[in-house]
């Protein structure tokens, strides 16, 4: 039986490790994908380790694996380094035949483990990334991370304001224009009037993060919000006087890449849900201290719509890169 082994970080995995781990699986019976990591990560080990099973479930010879990094002496030279990584191999894994790299450590690795070196497009000519270009700049290398992965990268985007601003037309005008999804103000899919209770506010709340954490593995690049548990507690405060703590919870579950703050230099239109045209400079003012407060950096969005589309689509391109 020829046993090999893959070992890396995979922080994140991308595209080149998947085609290294398809060569090796080729010429292997079984193949050991060693995944090690450290408490101080910048990306969590469990999270990095469940796209790498979604990514070869479809392969029953390749077994992933994760180990703690924690027998590693980076002052030491490589052939000493590679010496000490043997050793821990050989405790944890049942013998390998040969090893598959694209890193200059392979070689030095596979001779103190007696085995096979394959050494596979070490010069990213196939595949050129690497995992720091992607961590760096991810929606640039976008092309280059598997489908399990993307979700983490995905920059959410937040329209943000006071009613009745272009917030939810311009959702929608940004996510067809970058071809990728958008999450609508869910509130006004279950409200029909603004009497509403706790119970109602905090359904709101938890339904606006549940539609994030599912268009988001469709997201393209971008995920466009239209608004955000911010916005819900403003208006949980204003009707009912209070803010549940559970809608605190979930502003802390979602992260927004960058916040468009809307200004109230368009016409009021009332719709049945709106009922606050005469405290418009109130709200905005609400709505503008609630990111003050929180030093949530954002762009101020106003003029007229060709304008506001102009400043919206100028922020978003520098976020591409």
């Amino acid at each position: 039986m020829r046993r090999g082994l893959v070992i890396g970080k995979f922080m994140p995995l991308h595209l080149g490790h998947i085609a290294l781990i398809r060569y090796a699986a080729l010429r292997c019976d079984e193949l050991i994908v060693s995944m090690s990591f450290t408490p101080s990560d910048p990306i969590d080990a469990s999270l990095r380790f469940s796209w790498i099973i979604q990514t070869f479930t479809d392969d029953p010879k390749i077994k992933p694996a994760m180990v703690e990094d924690n027998f590693d002496d980076e002052s030491l030279p490589l052939a000493e380094r590679t010496r000490i990584w043997a050793s821990f191999i050989q405790r944890v894994y049942p013998p390998v035949d040969r090893v598959f790299s694209s890193e200059e450590y392979g070689l030095p690795l596979a001779r103190h483990l007696g085995a096979e070196h394959f050494m596979f497009d070490s010069r990213r000519n196939q595949i050129p990334v690497s995992a720091s270009k992607i961590r760096h700049s991810p929606l640039r290398y976008w092309e280059f991370i598997p489908q399990p992965a993307k979700p983490y990268f995905v920059k959410k985007i937040c329209f943000y304001g006071p009613e009745s601003t272009g917030k939810s037309s311009m959702t929608v005008r940004m996510a067809d224009l970058y071809n990728t999804t958008f999450v609508p103000e869910v509130a006004r899919e279950m409200l029909i009037t603004n009497d509403f209770s706790v119970d109602d506010i905090v359904r709101i709340g938890t339904s606006q993060y549940e539609r994030i954490q599912q268009n988001v593995k469709s997201a393209n690049k971008f995920l466009m919000c239209d608004t955000d548990a911010i916005t819900t507690q403003i208006y949980s405060q204003y009707y009912l006087g209070t803010v549940p703590p559970v809608l605190y919870e979930l502003e802390k579950k979602v992260s927004y890449a960058h916040y468009f703050l809307f200004d109230i230099d368009v016409p009021w239109v009332g719709d049945g849900l709106r009922d606050l045209g005469h405290l418009r400079s109130e709200m905005f003012s609400v709505f503008k201290k609630a990111l003050d407060d929180r030093n949530i950096d954002y762009t101020f969005v106003t003029g007229h719509w060709h304008q506001r589309e102009a400043i919206v689509r100028a922020t978003l391109d520098k976020l591409l890169v």
